[in-house]
C-alpha cells in the first residue's frame, strides 16, 4: 500500500524550460545556444551534488569567478525561473494528494532551485523535500533512493515514486520503490503495472 507518494520536480512538476530562457542563459553567458547548452549540461551533474554555483558557472563559461559574482547571479536567477514555470495540473493533483497521502519532493537539483522550491507556497504541501545538492548524491544513484527510504521511515513497496527520466524510474525500482514514468498527463494516482 502507498503511504508516500515521492514527486520529482523537473518536468513533472515544473514544465520544461523554455528556449527562450536558454537562449537568454546563453546571452549572458556569451555563448552560443549550442555550445552554452552542451556545457551547461556537461558539468551540471557536479552542479546538482552540491558543487557551488561560481564553480559551476566557471565550468560552464570556462573562467574563474569569485563567490559573489554579478554575473554569477544573473546566472543563478536565469536558471532558476528557466525553471521555475509550474504546470498547472501537477498543482491541482498535489493540492488532491495532499488529502491522501503523505507527500515528499525528490529533485536533482543545485542550492539556488533548491532554495526556491522551499519558499514556494505550493512546496509546503511536501511533508519532506530531498534534493541533490544538501544529499551529495543524486539520480539514478541506488543511494540517493536508499537515503530517502531512510528519512521517511518508509519501505520500498510503501512508496510511489513519478519521475520523467527513464533511468531514474528504473534505479527507483530496482530498490523496491512502486516508479512509474511520468509523461504530461500521467495521473499521479496510478501505480506501475
Amino acid at each position: 500500500m502507498t503511504t508516500w507518494m515521492l514527486l520529482d520536480y523537473g518536468e513533472v512538476i515544473s514544465l520544461p524550460q523554455p528556449p527562450e530562457d536558454v537562449t537568454a542563459m546563453a546571452v549572458l553567458a556569451d555563448l552560443d545556444t549550442e555550445t552554452f547548452l552542451d556545457r551547461y549540461w556537461r558539468h551540471r551533474d557536479l552542479y546538482d551534488r552540491g558543487r557551488p554555483s561560481h564553480a559551476y558557472w566557471g565550468d560552464v563559461l570556462d573562467r574563474g569567478f569569485s563567490e559573489g559574482d554579478p554575473l554569477v547571479a544573473a546566472l543563478d536567477a536565469a536558471d532558476t525561473a528557466s525553471w521555475s514555470r509550474l504546470d498547472p495540473a501537477s498543482l491541482e493533483a498535489i493540492r488532491v494528494l495532499a488529502g491522501r497521502h503523505r507527500l515528499a519532493l525528490l529533485s536533482n537539483a543545485p542550492e539556488p532551485m533548491a532554495a526556491a522550491i522551499d519558499r514556494a507556497p505550493w512546496a509546503q504541501a511536501f511533508d519532506h523535500r530531498f534534493y541533490s545538492c544538501r544529499l551529495g548524491l543524486a539520480k539514478p544513484d541506488p543511494e540517493i533512493f536508499e537515503k530517502v527510504l531512510h528519512r521517511l521511515g518508509a519501505e520500498p513497496g510503501e512508496v510511489t515514486f513519478f519521475d520523467d527520466r527513464a533511468v531514474n524510474v528504473e534505479a527507483a525500482a530496482a530498490v523496491g520503490i512502486h516508479a512509474v514514468l511520468y509523461r504530461p498527463g500521467t495521473p499521479f494516482e496510478r501505480r506501475p503495472d
